[in-house]
């Protein structure tokens, strides 16, 4: 197992996807993990998510509603995100993290960096948004 040091950051003169990156990249993504877990725990504990108290006036209801309603859609996301994580995660384990699943091309470090979850190289998520829009306006 390689050691990385709490500073270190991936750079391009490095083998692309060498056991650096991929210690990296582990540690960046359990550590998000963690954090969505964390956040979600206190939102659902601390948060209005609990808030029991029944208002006599419709509208405070409604707003209430709405407000929890906002949150679950939030923590809905966040367990999405968690399951992308756990791909990724995945991927690394098995050697195909930082390529493109449909070129099979590299992601790119910087991608990475910005989007550790990304599973597309950038044209091919290009084409696949354009595809999308596509639908969308059909």
């Amino acid at each position: 197992m390689v050691k990385i040091s709490k500073t270190y950051v991936p750079k391009t003169t490095e083998k692309y996807m060498c056991e650096k990156h991929k210690v990296f990249f582990k540690k960046k993504l359990s550590e998000w993990k963690l954090e969505i877990i964390k956040a979600n725990n206190e939102a659902l504990y601390n948060g209005s998510m609990d808030d029991n108290s029944v208002s006599a006036d419709i509208v405070d209801q409604a707003s209430s509603y709405t407000d929890k309603n906002v949150e679950m859609k939030a923590i809905n996301r966040q367990i999405k995100l968690i399951s992308k994580i756990e791909q990724a995660l995945k991927r690394i384990q098995d050697g195909t993290y930082g390529y493109c699943a449909e070129t099979g091309e590299p992601i790119g470090l910087k991608r990475l960096m910005a989007r550790p979850v990304a599973e597309l190289c950038i044209a091919a998520q290009e084409k696949h948004e354009k595809e999308e829009k596509v639908y969308a306006d059909d």
